[in-house]
C-alpha cells in the first residue's frame, strides 16, 4: 500500500507566527495561523484537514459496505465538525460530529443506519481517532425515500 505524506512549516512564535501546509500529492497547499485555528482568522488549520479526511474516509467506507451488501449508492455527502477545546493546560480534539446524507436506492432506513454506524466505527480515519468521541447523524434522501 502507498504511504501518504504531507509537510508543515511554522515560522515564529505561537500567536504571531504563521505556517504553510502542503499535501504530498500537490492537491492542496495553504497557510495556517493561530488566528485561523483558535479564532476566526483566514487560512486552514489541522482540525479542518482532519475533518475533511474523516468525511472523505467515512463516505468511501460507507460506499464499500453498501456495495458489498448489494446496494449501489448514487450519492453520499458527508461533513465533519471537529471540536477543539481547552483541556487542562492544553487543547484537545474532544468530539467530531459526522453527518451524512445519502441516496441509496432500495435500502431501508434501519439497514442504512446500521451500515453508516459500521462505517463510522471502522473507517481507517475513525480508527486513528479512536480516542475522540465520534457522533453520527445519517439521513437517507432522494431516491431512497421510496424504500423507507
Amino acid at each position: 500500500m502507498p504511504i501518504r505524506n504531507a509537510t508543515a512549516v511554522w515560522e515564529g512564535g505561537l500567536r504571531d507566527g504563521q505556517g504553510h501546509i502542503a499535501l504530498g500529492s500537490g492537491a492542496f497547499e495553504g497557510a495556517y495561523s493561530f488566528a485561523g485555528r483558535f479564532e476566526n482568522g483566514s487560512g486552514t488549520n489541522p482540525e479542518e484537514l482532519i475533518g475533511a479526511a474523516h468525511a472523505g474516509c467515512f463516505s468511501m467506507a460507507l460506499a464499500l459496505m453498501l456495495e458489498k451488501a448489494g446496494f449501489r449508492p448514487q450519492r453520499i455527502e458527508s461533513a465533519a465538525k471537529v471540536h477543539i477545546d481547552k483541556v487542562g493546560e492544553g487543547f484537545k480534539i474532544t468530539r467530531i460530529d459526522l453527518t451524512t446524507d445519502a441516496t441509496v436506492p432500495g435500502i431501508d432506513e434501519q439497514s442504512f443506519r446500521r451500515y453508516a454506524e459500521d462505517a463510522k466505527n471502522n473507517c481507517p480515519v475513525s480508527q486513528a481517532l479512536a480516542g475522540t468521541q465520534i457522533q453520527l447523524q445519517a439521513t437517507l434522501s432522494g431516491a431512497s425515500a421510496a424504500a423507507r
